[in-house]
């Protein structure tokens, strides 16, 4: 065979036997794991670190939640896509034994003291992975931040549970967070509860000015954004909720994507009509909704 036939030759099946490689990999692991009834997908508006330490009606709305899921079927990890997580890229962290991370300050020395020591999952992280291996990127830099363990604390106490995140890449727009949730469907057959943490309505600046000033009724414009998206999750309307800034209540609502798109990544775990179940709804401290719903 002539040499140039054979470099032709050797170019073509380079790419199929890494295709092949990876096909093969994604296999061993997706059959090491298993699968499972599917399990839901969740949305909670995690709001104040606080709420780790409080027993008040969100909380408790969490913990019944929980004990239900656990009753019926423990999932086998949880991933979170938390609002303070945030990349250029997207990364899941593979890390066997997440660090509790408390990343704010101002709050008093019993939240500090908190911690989650659930295991993480590098085997589930590594399927996710694999589920889209050009987008999302392994990393070992990241535990688990306040707006994953504030919320597990109460929703399973017993940190027994693996437990792994994945990043937001705050480059990328709606669109971009929805679709990426779409591939990860497949996660849910296989016994992970995927939680979006975040906020519908989170403007810190306007919610200090009223913690400030001793008034918490909440702000019109942010109990008509909240309701809105209410509406459109209802009514299934993805692309309105993709252009959330085009009204003004919705551009005071969220300020920033930080806290909005891990809504956006729940709704995309969704599939045709599975029902979508509103737990939980207030706009607490002016500005900051706790709206909380379960997907399926």
């Amino acid at each position: 065979m002539l040499r140039q036939q054979f470099v032709k030759l050797i170019a073509l099946a380079t790419p199929m036997t890494a295709f092949a490689m990876e096909l093969n990999t994604f296999e061993k692991i997706t059959n090491k794991l298993g699968s499972s009834e599917r399990m839901p997908a969740l949305f909670v508006g995690h709001g104040n670190p606080m709420n780790a330490l409080y027993d008040n009606p969100f909380t408790q709305t969490l913990a019944k939640w929980g004990n239900a899921l656990r009753n019926k079927q423990k999932p086998k990890a949880i991933m979170v896509v938390s609002a303070h997580w945030l990349t250029k890229g997207t990364f899941v962290n593979n890390v066997p034994k997440p660090e509790t991370i408390h990343d704010f300050g101002g709050f008093p020395k019993e939240l500090f003291d908190m911690q989650y020591p659930a295991p993480g999952s590098p085997e589930f992280a590594k399927l996710t992975a694999s589920l889209q291996p050009s987008l999302i990127h392994e990393a070992d830099d990241w535990g688990i931040d306040h707006g994953t363990w504030t919320i597990l604390h109460h929703l399973f106490p017993e940190a027994d549970i693996p437990v792994y995140q994945l990043s937001i890449d705050y480059s990328k727009p709606m669109e971009y967070h929805f679709n990426l949730a779409s591939e990860l469907k497949s996660l849910r057959d296989k016994g992970v509860l995927i939680i979006g943490s975040g906020n519908v309505v989170h403007n810190l600046g306007m919610s200090m000015r009223a913690f400030q000033s001793g008034d918490s009724k909440p702000f019109d414009w942010a109990v008509e954004f909240d309701e809105y998206a209410k509406k459109k999750i209802e009514e299934r309307d993805w692309f309105a909720l993709f252009n959330y800034e085009s009204t003004k209540a919705g551009k005071l609502s969220s300020p920033s994507m930080d806290h909005y798109a891990p809504m956006i990544y729940t709704l995309g775990l969704s599939y045709t009509n599975e029902p979508i179940t509103q737990l939980y709804e207030e706009v607490s401290f002016g500005a900051i909704s706790m709206r909380t719903f379960s997907v399926g």
